[in-house]
Order: C-alpha cells, then structure tokens, then sequence
C-alpha cells in the first residue's frame, strides 16, 4: 500500500518553499476553483526573482494578461491582439521566427491563422473561407476566447520549448509552473494539451523542474498517466493555512474531506459565506456521480418542493458571492440555520461511512 503524505502549511510562503525544495521533476497538484492557485503560482515565482534575475517561467491568468485586445472601436475593422513587450517573457523572440513554432503548434487545435508584427508588438489573426470555388481571407478578425487562449497557451509552448533547448534568452529558467491552461477548452483538447504538455517535457533533457496544477479532473488525469512517477498532490485551503496530501489520478474522493470540514464549521459555529461555495462544489460532485444535471436534484426535502426551491434558490445566490477566504465574512445567524439544514438534508439523503471522518493526523512543515 502506498505512503499517504500529509502536510500543513501555516504560510503560503511554508508552502511555496517545499515546493520548491522538492527534489522530484514533476510536481502535480489538483485543488478546486478558489482554493487560491493563482496567488500560489505567483509566490513560487517571486520566492525565485531578485532585481537581476529571475527562475520561473510561468503560465497562468497573469501571463494571459501580457495579450489584450485593441477592438479598432473607430472603424471595428482592424483588430489586434496586443502583446506587453517590456515583459521578460517576450526577451529575444522577433529574433527567434516564433511564427514558424507557433504555427505547427496551433494547427492541432485551430484552424486561423496569424500574424506578429513586431515592430508595433501586435498579433493579427485571419481565416480563410471557400465561397463558390473561391479561397477569400477574412483578416483583422476577432477571435473566439477559447481560440485566444489557445493561441496564448501555443506561444507559451514553443518559449517552453526554447527553454527545455536552453536557448540563450532562457537559459534562466530552472523551474517551469503552469497553473490551469485548459480553462474554456472542450475535453478533446484537455486531453490534447495534456499529452502534448507531458511529450515535450518528458522528451526534453534538461535539469528543469516542473509544477502543474489544475482544477480540471480529465486534465488531471491524464497528467497523472502520463507522468506516472511525479509527486501528486491535493490542495485544501483553510482559514488558518494550506493542507497538502498525496493522491492518485483521481482525488475525488476529497469531497468527503469538504464535508467534513463543513461539518466541523457548524459544530464549532463558525461558518463563513465562502462555505457556501464548499456547499456547492459538494452539490455538485453528487449530482454528478449520481447522474443528475442541476445540484439542486440532490437537495431533496420529502413532501415539501417550495422548501426545496428556497434552499436551492439561497445556495445559488450566496456560492455567487465574492467571498474570499482570506477576509471570511460570518454568515448571519438566519444563514447559518438555512445552511444546516441543506446540510443536513444533504448528509441524511446521501449516507456517508463514518469511519471516514476520523480526524487523521497531519505533518506541519514549517
């Protein structure tokens, strides 16, 4: 039987330096929407940054940002996609021909094509279309938010690629984090992503680290098959810091350490509004596994639909909420007898092994 590993981490910063002080290649992590991998992804980059150097290339929601649109709103003819060219992620590239490896790249999942005009530091995107045996291009035109991405993610590949040849304007890069590439993508192209991700990182022969995480359970699990010797793990956040435990391909089982943890904050009376959003993610797994299409289908209340209804209706309002886990906000006490009550209903319609819910003991690291 393997080794179940358990940490606690007090700090993000706790976190971030086992993370880094690993000594495996590949690190996998699965935690859910809101847990806070984003905010993770960039202290593990700026635990490696001074003001000469940096050791992390990274992908996530800010690497995003380096693209944004220019929607030509005078004339709505000429569309461009912006990049930040005083960002280190871009050093060196109008000398690199980054058409000719993005190119290949992109037409697996798309089919438009592009253009970088690096003296103006855009990108413009076209696409042919057949029209009575005529070949027309469509340029300047906007792409969908799924097409963008995937463009984005398809650049981020080839600098991957350039750091795994160490090529000179990355020779920097000891660690590579990426965090939730395949947000907006259709299984087909997790899955895509996901094994060409694992081939060109397994293929390169470098000394490079890698950290993934992702809340998306088939991007997981084909990560985990595809890298079947990296550390994996699942990531809980809490009020008073980070849970870490080692997993398989499918951490879904998780779910019961969520009811758990709602469990704990009734009986201690402290629910906040984000636990809501637990509630729900909760909901969601059962209606799911049990083969419904809307969570409200596991709120089941004998003989009473207008209770349902009530309970469904305040669940969906308050897991909408900006509620952050960092400033938690105390339900009101009308809330929290609402709360427990779905809870309730919750736990009674779908009967959990109590024996899964001994409390289990956990290495701090700090």
């Amino acid at each position: 039987m393997a080794v179940i590993e358990q940490y606690f981490f007090p700090q993000l910063e706790d976190f971030v330096t086992y993370l880094r002080e690993q000594n495996k290649k590949i690190q996998l992590l699965f935690a859910y929407n809101g847990t806070g991998k984003t905010r993770l992804s960039m202290s593990f980059k700026q635990a490696g940054k001074t003001e000469e150097t940096s050791d992390t290339l990274y992908f996530n929601a800010f690497t995003e940002d380096l693209f944004y649109w220019d929607n030509d709103l005078n004339n709505d003819t000429e569309r461009i996609l912006k990049i930040n060219q005083h960002s280190k992620f871009f050093e060196g590239l109008p000398e690199l021909e980054m058409e000719n490896r993005i190119r290949p790249l992109l037409r697996r999942y798309a089919d438009f094509d592009f253009r970088i005009d690096y003296t103006n530091w855009h990108v413009i995107f076209s696409r042919e279309e057949r029209q009575n045996d005529e070949t027309i291009l469509h340029d300047f035109i906007k792409v969908s938010r799924g097409e963008e991405r995937l463009f984005i993610w398809c650049f981020f590949l080839c600098i991957v690629q350039l750091a795994i040849d160490k090529q000179e304007a990355y020779n920097w890069v000891k660690y590579i984090y990426i965090d939730d590439p395949i947000s907006s993508l259709d299984d087909h192209n997790a899955i895509s992503v996901a094994h060409h991700l694992s081939k060109m990182i397994k293929d390169g022969d470098n000394d490079i680290k890698t950290i993934l995480s992702t809340h998306h359970a088939l991007f997981f699990n084909v990560l985990c098959n595809e890298f079947s010797n990296a550390k994996k793990f699942f990531i809980k956040k809490s009020i008073d810091g980070y849970s870490l435990k080692s997993t398989t391909d499918s951490p879904f089982i998780y779910h019961i350490s969520l009811v758990k943890d709602l469990q704990k904050a009734i009986d201690e009376d402290k629910l906040f509004t984000y636990h809501f959003n637990i509630l729900r993610t909760i909901l969601e797994k059962a209606a799911n596994f049990h083969g419904f299409t809307k969570f409200s289908d596991c709120m089941e209340i004998e003989g009473d639909d207008e209770e349902r209804n009530l309970h469904s209706r305040l669940v969906n309002i308050m897991s909408h909420g900006a509620y952050s886990l960092f400033e938690p906000t105390e339900m009101v006490d009308e809330n929290k007898e609402f709360f427990k009550s779905i809870f309730n209903n919750y736990l009674n319609n779908y009967k959990f092994n109590d024996v899964l819910f001994v409390d289990e003991n956990v290495q701090p690291l700090i």
